[in-house]
C-alpha cells in the first residue's frame, strides 16, 4: 500500500474521532445543564414543594391572626356589655329618683339636679312639664313625694345604649291630705352613654 492511500485512511480515522469527540462534548454540556436547571424545573415538582407550603403557612397564618382578632374584639364586645350591665341600671335606679321624688319647698333645686341626668330631647320634655305643672302645683299644695326602687334589672345593654326595668314605690303627701299616699309601678328607663355618662333618654310606666 502506498503512502498515499495511507494518509488517506488516517485522515478519515482522525476526523471520525473528532465527530465523535464533539459529541460526546456536547452530550456531555446537555447532561449538565439538565442537571443544574433541574431544581427549578424537575420533574418530581420536588423544587415547588417548600413553595407552596410556605404559601399554606403564610395562609395559616392570616386566618389565626383574623381569629384571635376576632376572639378578642368579641371579647371587648362583651366586656363592654357588662359593664354597660352594671353602670347603665345604677344610673337608672338614681335618675329615676330624681326625676319622680320632689319636695314642693326644694322643687326648683331638685328639677334642676334632675335635668342635668337626662338626654337633650328628655330634658326639654321634663322640663317642660315640671316647670309648666309639677312644680306650680307642688308649691300651691305643698305636695312631696318620695320614691324607693324596690327592685331593677337590665333588659338589654350594649356599650352606648341600655334599657333598663324597674320596680318603684312612691309616698305622696300634701296640705288637702296629709295622710300619706303610697303606689307602686313597675318603670322602663332608655339610657344612653354619652362621654362615658350615663343619661335617661326616656323614663315611663309601662
Amino acid at each position: 500500500m502506498s503512502d498515499e492511500n495511507r494518509t488517506e485512511k488516517n485522515d478519515g480515522s482522525d476526523e471520525a474521532v473528532v465527530l465523535e469527540k464533539s459529541r460526546e462534548t456536547a452530550s456531555g454540556s446537555d447532561t449538565a445543564e439538565a442537571t443544574s436547571g433541574g431544581e427549578s424545573v424537575s420533574p418530581t415538582g420536588k423544587k415547588g414543594v417548600p413553595r407552596a407550603l410556605a404559601g399554606a403557612l403564610v395562609a395559616v397564618a392570616v386566618v389565626l391572626a383574623a381569629v384571635v382578632g376576632w376572639l378578642a374584639y368579641g371579647k371587648l364586645q362583651d366586656n363592654a356589655a357588662e359593664v354597660a350591665r352594671t353602670d347603665a341600671v345604677k344610673a337608672a335606679e338614681e335618675q329615676a329618683v330624681a326625676v319622680l321624688a320632689y319636695s314642693y319647698d326644694k322643687v326648683d333645686e331638685q328639677v334642676a339636679a334632675a335635668a342635668e341626668g337626662l338626654t337633650g330631647d328628655f330634658r326639654e320634655e321634663y322640663l317642660n312639664l315640671m316647670n309648666n305643672v309639677i312644680v306650680p302645683g307642688a308649691k300651691e299644695k305643698s305636695i312631696s313625694v318620695q320614691a324607693v326602687v324596690q327592685s331593677s334589672s337590665i333588659v338589654s345593654a350594649e356599650a352606648d345604649h341600655a334599657v333598663a326595668m324597674l320596680f318603684v314605690n312612691t309616698i305622696s303627701t300634701n296640705s288637702e291630705f296629709p295622710e300619706a299616699v303610697s303606689s307602686a309601678s313597675r318603670v322602663r328607663v332608655e339610657l344612653e352613654n354619652e362621654d362615658g355618662r350615663w343619661l335617661v333618654s326616656r323614663l315611663g310606666p309601662i
